[in-house]
């Protein structure tokens, strides 16, 4: 968690990080470019109001007469002995709108004047300034791309400095999530002894009273239990992973769990494909489905079937238990997989603290995986996908 926390940090940071230099360098380019357009543009200004282009520089100066003759004078950098091209690239500046502007298909900025017996054209050759830009970005983006990776090195340390207290809050919370599991298992375990022992000598007036307690501690029993799976599974000190056959682990959950739907009036359907394999911690993916199979019994309408399947498809495994009943509103699926929550009284009625699809939660992610549900028409589906192991 507290890794995610650390990325989450540095994620965030590299966005803002990457917008401002991106504005800046925007902004730089955005200026750049008008000031070497308005350079150029001064440079054809200057040709045309002289009549005759700088032979040092790469422009040339087109001179129209009222009576259609077009006088060419500029530098030797140009071929102007090409009398088809020039009349195309004069036709073109004529008929521009704007007294300035590049011609994109020949490359060429142009400054159009118009005089009391002439009309004056300059023509400089564009790819200088298309050069200059091309290099400016590429300066941008090596410095650019050098400040984001430093910004990435101290944005992950810095992260590190950030997280360290919420780390230790973490750490002390599962720790005494853990050892308050684990004190409180020994006075409930006397507890269930002890009211059972005394259930054999109680009157029976007293039977109804240690039957309620041994029910409670039964439920707390439960309680506890949950609590520590959930802080063995986020604290990382679950058993480590090895190949699982999931198809013989869904079948055997099938079959475990087939009596017991019968018994609460649900036929089990089960459609399971051979042969999928992934790896990972197979008392957990055991834990998984009888998580999701007793919530499909529980909430399932009166007889009503509950479906179970499990399908390969490339390299992932989808696994999916769906059940009719009361249908989940929208808004309230998202909060599923948080702790003890419940939907809403009716189905609180159940056995349950609320922690058995945040356990389960908790599971498919540590096997890199995702778990997601769905409630339309009357159907509540639970549908968990694995990468699977090749």
């Amino acid at each position: 968690m507290i890794r995610k926390l650390r990325w989450k940090i540095t994620g965030v940071t590299m966005l803002v990080a990457a917008v401002v230099l991106l504005a800046v360098f925007a902004g730089v380019y955005y200026f750049s470019q008008a000031n070497i357009a308005e350079s150029y543009t001064h440079q054809l200004r200057q040709a045309v109001q002289t009549g005759t282009a700088d032979v040092r520089l790469p422009c040339f100066v087109a001179e129209v007469l009222p009576s259609g003759t077009v006088r060419i004078s500029g530098s030797n950098y140009y071929d102007l002995e090409d009398g088809d091209a020039l009349t195309q690239l004069v036709a073109e500046a004529l008929s521009a709108r704007a007294e300035s502007g590049v011609l994109s298909k020949q490359h060429m900025r142009y400054y159009r004047q118009q005089g009391l017996l002439s009309i004056r054209i300059a023509f400089m050759d564009s790819t200088f300034e298309q050069a200059t830009l091309r290099a400016l970005v590429r300066i941008c983006l090596l410095i650019g791309g050098g400040a984001l990776l430093v910004l990435l090195g101290l944005s992950w340390l810095l992260s590190g400095f950030v997280t360290r207290p919420v780390a230790r809050t973490w750490q002390n919370q599962q720790q005494f999530l853990s050892d308050a599991s684990h004190e409180l298992k020994t006075p409930l375990t006397v507890i269930l002894s002890s009211a059972d022992l005394l259930k054999e000598t109680a009157r029976e007036e007293q039977r109804q009273y240690v039957d309620n307690i041994s029910v409670e501690s039964r439920r707390m029993r439960a309680l506890v239990e949950g609590m520590l799976t959930l802080s063995r599974t986020e604290s990382g000190r679950a058993a480590p992973f090895a190949p699982v056959d999931l198809s013989d682990l869904v079948t055997d959950a099938a079959l475990r769990f087939e009596p017991v739907a019968f018994e609460a009036g649900h036929p089990l359907q089960y459609d399971i494909q051979n042969d999928v394999s992934l790896s990972g911690d197979r008392q957990q993916l055991d834990q998984l489905l009888d998580i999701l199979l007793d919530n499909a019994v529980k909430y399932a309408a009166a007889g009503a079937p509950i479906r179970l399947t499990l399908n390969a498809s490339g390299k992932t495994a989808v696994l999916a238990v769906e059940n009719p009943g009361e249908p989940i509103p929208a808004d309230k699926l998202p909060h599923l997989f948080e702790r003890f929550y419940r939907v809403d009284d009716a189905r609180s009625g159940t056995d349950g603290f609320g922690l058995g699809l945040s356990i389960a939660q908790q599971i498919v992610q540590r096997h890199r995986g995702t778990i997601a549900a769905a409630s339309d028409r009357g159907v509540t589906r639970f549908i968990v996908t694995f990468p699977l192991c090749h």
